[in-house]
């Protein structure tokens, strides 16, 4: 029955990378993944230091390091006025106070440089078609329980399944998401579309009346990821839905031209209404734990979330290092020691997303305020707790 192993319920970035440390540990895992087959959707996410911290702690920082692109500067722009805001150089003077880099990459490239890892590893086996509907478990082990009848059996189970984790709701029955009301559209084009005038080696976020703004560069500088978003109220969840750009264009008609020629330069536009929970205190039940989405779902205003699930994974793993220590004992020293962690992300998230990207008026010209007399070295001490070692 396998029960010497953990099983993991997801196949996404957090779960193969608490695949990967556990073998790094010796353990034997088996993924589940409910696709057809492992990937990503979505295109680009930033990466912060503490990405990289996760990916060298995790064994797989060289073909991360290689995939990623390095950008010069995150750049605050006023999508009003078109002037900036203000910029954090990311610098070799950021690389030394934080200890590691930041980047953007594909999501796709990401998960693949984990999925890699584990097909290397003869200790890991994945398997598709796999939906967890729930979990029972003993004294002795957990079992998940799949949709079709089958039932996979280990010493713990990790609910790394997402948002809308099966492995969470049979756990705490906590009900549906929090509709955030803001709505995210995304597109990706080539470099060569990108307005010649916007081509910056940075992480740009032009920020607007409920609105705001982002491009960077993807893929070794082929393309550029677009992703726009309005607090419109959208009041129920949405995912990937494919959308006109006049849709896209009316949350926007306020922003400056200079601002607003990304939406018309964007193609083959999807929409998202974005979702998170309330930070919780219990993500495990004996021998089950939660991990990334199914533990902290969180807005993306931090670009934080595939970063906390790293986080996860490398302090998850690292438990099961010594073969004495109790499982249900390793899962509730993992949550205890993350919990606090993940809740400040999730809830800063939140104020970032109202306060500093959507204000208008007065809240908007003290932001601006604010913000210009920060230096950089201001911003690097701002930001050590969540990126540095």
């Amino acid at each position: 029955m396998g029960k010497d192993r953990v099983v993991i319920a997801g196949g996404g970035i957090g779960g193969l990378a608490l695949a990967v440390g556990l073998a790094q540990t010796g353990k034997k895992v088996l993924v589940l993944e409910r696709s057809a087959q492992f990937g990503e959707i979505g295109a680009g996410i930033q990466l912060g230091p503490n990405a990289f911290h996760a990916f060298d702690a995790l064994g797989v920082g060289d073909a991360a390091r290689a995939m990623a692109v390095y950008i010069d500067n995150l750049r605050l722009m006023d999508a009003l006025s078109g002037e900036e805001i203000t910029r954090i150089p990311l610098g070799e003077d950021f690389r030394q106070h934080m200890g590691n880099p930041y980047a953007v990459v594909h999501r796709g490239e990401l998960h693949g440089v984990f999925l890699k890892a584990c097909i290397a590893s003869d200790l890991i086996e994945l398997r598709t078609n796999a939906s967890v509907a729930g979990y029972d478990q003993d004294a002795t082990s957990a079992t998940a329980l799949l949709q079709d009848g089958t039932r996979e059996t280990g010493a713990v189970l990790i609910g790394a399944d997402g948002l809308w984790s099966r492995v969470r709701n049979q756990m705490l029955n906590d009900g549906m998401p929090r509709v955030s009301g803001h709505t995210t559209y995304r597109s990706v084009i080539p470099v060569e579309q990108m307005p010649e005038d916007l081509r910056w080696n940075a992480a740009t976020l032009w920020a607007g009346p409920k609105c705001h703004i982002v491009h960077y560069p993807l893929s070794g500088w082929k393309v550029f990821n677009l992703v726009v978003t309005y607090h419109n109220d959208a009041p129920e969840p949405v995912a990937g839905k494919p959308v006109s750009r006049e849709e896209v264009r009316a949350g926007f008609e306020q922003v400056s031209p200079v601002a607003r020629q990304v939406i018309e330069k964007g193609t083959d536009w999807k929409l998202w209404v974005l979702c998170d929970r309330d930070p919780v205190m219990t993500w495990t039940d004996g021998r089950v734990a939660l991990l990334g989405d199914a533990a902290h779902p969180m807005l993306q205003y931090f670009a934080q979330g595939a970063c906390m699930a790293m986080e996860d994974a490398v302090y998850l793993s690292s438990g099961f290092a010594d073969p004495h220590t109790d499982p249900a004992e390793i899962l509730r020293d993992y949550q205890d020691q993350r919990r606090l962690r993940t809740a400040r992300v999730q809830l800063q998230s939140r104020e970032i997303g109202d306060h500093i990207y959507h204000p208008s008026g007065a809240h908007a010209a003290l932001r601006n305020k604010v913000m210009r007399e920060k230096s950089a070295r201001d911003w690097y001490d701002q930001l050590s707790w969540l990126y540095g070692k």
